[in-house]
């Protein structure tokens, strides 16, 4: 009997050091066997036209069937991190749909990204053979987790979707905006914000910023940046290069976008928040990009997040959790922990924080 109740946690403990991609020791003790997975890449029919996937299916066959949503990323199928997660998700004798979206990957956080998740759940909910348990569930990171989180409450898929799980996503779209644009949460307090995330949503204010003709050439500067700065810039020589094309390009274009440019290129949150902070509701409020602004979603909810995010704030967990409760919703599971940052696992975390993880892991299998 005590083996049978342990057996879920030293699972969990296996997936929580297999997912942070580190040689832990204590692994080669754990008894958790990964099943082989076989692939297959797909071009998931959407409204708004084909968007490529890969189906793992592990060997022996499955007891659920997730779709894995990343952020805003470039990479797509085969990007480190996605790939480690879908990868032994499907180990652990999951069907995993793994759906980077395309306006994601070009830096947009757009409402057709949220249609494309609900198509997606359609698609594998029409076929018996990777949804045989008549059921999804939704997996979403960083702006990604927003994004599912709407998803799951559409009304075509609202009551066949299973559990919906959030990695440091947000609720409330423009709220993030602000907090990007000041570096002040919801209570007044001060945490200072990744410029990088001010230069993804500063893309969808352009229009609003330069004119017309200059918008073009800005946003292919400010996307040269940002592509640069997922790569570590002193140790990748491509990120360099791409930096310096973002330097040259501010060179070229002509006012306002010039100094624009220059701002990003400088990482100056200082001159960009005012600049974008106006348009926050032109830019975020789409209802389709925030789940607070949705239909509510039904099934049981896990929110994990970072307990200091200086992309999408720690403070979106809390400020969704209790949104979700006041609007009657029983099953709302949140963990904020110092064992990720943003959307990636920390080093020198405590035992108790490790043990609050692998619990949270415990109860999305249940």
């Amino acid at each position: 009997m005590t083996a049978w109740l342990a057996a879920p946690y030293v699972r969990a403990v296996a997936l929580v050091i297999d997912l942070s991609g580190r040689e832990v020791a204590v692994r080669r003790w754990l008894p958790v066997s990964v099943a082989e997975v076989a692939t297959r890449e797909v071009d998931l029919p959407t409204r708004h036209g084909p968007v490529p996937a890969r189906l793992y299916i592990p060997d022996g066959g499955s007891s659920r069937t997730w779709i894995v949503v990343p952020g805003v990323h470039g990479g797509g199928v085969d990007e480190p991190r996605l790939a480690r997660l879908t990868t032994r998700l499907a180990g652990a004798g999951y069907t995993v749909l793994s759906l980077p979206l395309p306006d994601l990957r070009e830096f947009r956080v757009v409402g057709r990204s949220t249609d494309q998740i609900e198509d997606a759940a359609l698609w594998l909910l029409a076929d018996s053979t990777l949804t045989p348990q008549g059921t999804v569930n939704l997996a979403g990171v960083s702006f990604g987790g927003g994004l599912t989180m709407v998803a799951a409450g559409r009304p075509s898929i609202a009551d066949r979707i299973d559990r919906v799980v959030s990695f440091g996503g947000h609720g409330d779209l423009p709220r993030v905006i602000d907090y990007l644009c000041t570096g002040r949460l919801p209570d007044g307090t001060a945490q200072p914000a990744h410029d990088y995330g001010v230069a993804i949503l500063l893309l969808g204010a352009l229009p609003h910023l330069v004119p017309a003709e200059q918008v073009a050439a800005l946003d292919a500067g400010i996307r040269a940046f940002l592509v640069a700065s997922m790569a570590d810039g002193r140790a990748d020589p491509q990120a360099q290069r791409l930096f310096e094309a973002a330097r040259r390009a501010a060179a070229s274009l002509p006012e306002p976008a010039r100094s624009i440019m220059r701002d990003v290129n400088a990482r100056d949150g200082s001159r960009l928040g005012p600049m974008l902070r106006p348009f926050a509701e032109a830019v975020g409020g789409d209802p389709a990009l925030s789940p607070e602004r949705s239909p509510l979603v039904r099934a049981p909810v896990f929110l994990i997040h970072g307990a200091v995010d200086n992309v999408i704030p720690q403070t979106e967990t809390v400020s969704l959790a209790a949104f979700l409760k006041a609007h009657g919703h029983t099953q709302v599971s949140s963990l904020l922990t110092p064992a990720v940052s943003h959307a990636d696992p920390t080093a020198d975390v405590s035992v108790g924080d490790v043990w609050r993880l692998v619990s949270t892991w415990v109860a999305i299998g249940r």
